[in-house]
């Protein structure tokens, strides 16, 4: 059937102007404009005969000739039409549900949701059509089986962002780097990721819902007109269909509506329908973090101390490797020296002198004490920078000794340790599996 309106212009002002009325009232009050339509009938038109539909669903008339004859000319906006007006006013229980499946259509991976689709599963999300609506975009939603063709690092992503690079277990706190070894990071890391799944799935679960009867607006509970009105997902979709504009943004695919939704900040109502969604994807990635987690810790661990990489026991350090870091520190911290030819000859120039004073005259003895005193001064020196070089060493040694034995413990500390995060991470993963278990129906 034909939609253009050019041709009778008059009745498409006419029609424009009540329908922008309708929707204020709408939006307002629930109700329509006390006025009667003041429009006349367009030919080949949806739009009139559903305007008069929805005036007689309001006022507890007899909708079917209208309704028929706007189906008759186009079924999918006449439906979309009534189940977005009815839903804004507040009486998305006199929608039927056939009106919903056609209004809706058919969702794809493969091709963007429709604005219209969206405004619908927003409307049914927050319980405008009552606990059949929020059932059927779920089997909508279900028949695409989305798991099977998603990312789960996508989903967990999307559900708990900002995750840390690294997770220093208790044990390990006088150790970080430690926790960078990825056979004793992976299973700290699991268990904290999980951990954050199940925080954020009481969070979404546990998050006290507006409950909407067949009575209560959609939203706009400030009453303002249409034109203001903030939440303008399905008003936008009414006013295009209406022909005063079109819905903003462009459209986007479901997989990415879905992760939208699940983001921390997202509608609420939104989010409890995309978790009920990712449902399968969360509880396999439960279940392979809680895999994770029971891995057992290394028998030995390569560890970089002062700088030297020493293998790492149950039983304590490494002997080989322990000496070669022991070696390598006295090689480090003793600084390589000449024998001491200056002092040798200052000696030799000194006792020739006293000899000259025996043998000559006696101020050759005091030309002796200068190069004498000054060997002294060198070899006294020499010796204070070996005894420094040693006293470094040897606490060098002394400090490696200690971490390495400190490292030892806190690998004890980190086995003691698995037990523990291993069956708490059996609890999270039980837990997460109730909570999406139960559904949007939690929220």
């Amino acid at each position: 059937m034909s939609t253009d309106l050019t041709a009778s212009p008059q009745a498409a002002t006419e029609l424009r102007r009540y329908a922008e009325a309708l929707l204020s009232h709408l939006a307002a009050n629930g109700t329509a404009p006390p006025s009667a339509p003041g429009f006349a009938d367009i030919p080949g038109h949806w739009l009139p005969p559903a305007v008069e539909a929805l005036v007689a669903i309001l006022g507890g008339d007899d909708p079917l000739e209208p309704l028929s004859k706007a189906a008759g000319r186009d079924q999918q906006r006449t439906a979309l039409f009534l189940c977005l007006a009815l839903a804004v006013a507040g009486h998305g229980s006199r929608v039927h549900a056939s009106w919903l499946g056609t209004a809706f259509g058919d969702l794809s991976l493969d091709h963007p949701v429709t604005h219209g689709q969206r405004s619908l599963w927003l409307a049914a999300a927050r319980g405008a059509y009552g606990p059949a609506g929020k059932i059927f975009v779920l089997r909508k939603l279900d028949a695409l089986a989305v798991q099977e063709h998603a990312d789960p690092r996508q989903w967990v992503q999307a559900l708990a962002p900002g995750e840390p690079s690294v997770v220093v277990p208790l044990s390990l706190t006088d150790f970080p780097e430690m926790a960078e070894i990825p056979e004793l990071a992976r299973p700290a890391q699991a268990a904290a990721r999980l951990a954050r799944l199940r925080a954020r799935c009481e969070e979404i679960t546990s998050t006290r819902q507006a409950d909407h009867d067949s009575s209560t607006p959609l939203t706009n509970s400030a009453a303002s007109p249409a034109t203001a009105w903030a939440e303008d997902e399905p008003l936008a979709v009414l006013r295009s269909l209406i022909g005063l504009g079109t819905p903003p943004g462009p459209l986007a695919s479901l997989s990415s509506h879905l992760l939208d939704d699940l983001r921390p900040g997202s509608d609420p109502h939104l989010t409890a329908i995309a978790l009920h969604v990712a449902a399968p994807i969360l509880r396999g990635v439960a279940e392979e973090l809680e895999a994770d987690t029971r891995l057992e810790p290394p028998a030995t661990v390569t560890l970089a101390l002062l700088g030297h990489h020493i293998k790492l026991h149950p039983e304590g350090p490494d002997e080989g490797s322990f000496a070669a870091a022991e070696a390598a520190v006295v090689v480090s911290g003793t600084t390589p020296r000449r024998p001491p030819w200056g002092a040798a000859l200052l000696i030799l120039a000194g006792v020739a002198c006293l000899a000259g004073a025996v043998l000559a005259t006696p101020l050759l003895a005091l030309a002796g004490a200068a190069p004498l005193g000054l060997a002294g001064w060198l070899l006294w020196r020499r010796r204070m920078a070996v005894e420094s070089d040693a006293r470094y060493v040897a606490a060098q040694l002394s400090e490696l000794r200690e971490l390495a034995d400190g490292a030892v413990w806190a690998l004890h500390a980190y086995a003691r340790e698995a037990e523990g995060r291993a069956k708490q991470a059996a609890d999270d993963s039980a837990e997460l599996t109730r909570l999406i278990r139960r559904g949007p129906r939690a929220a």
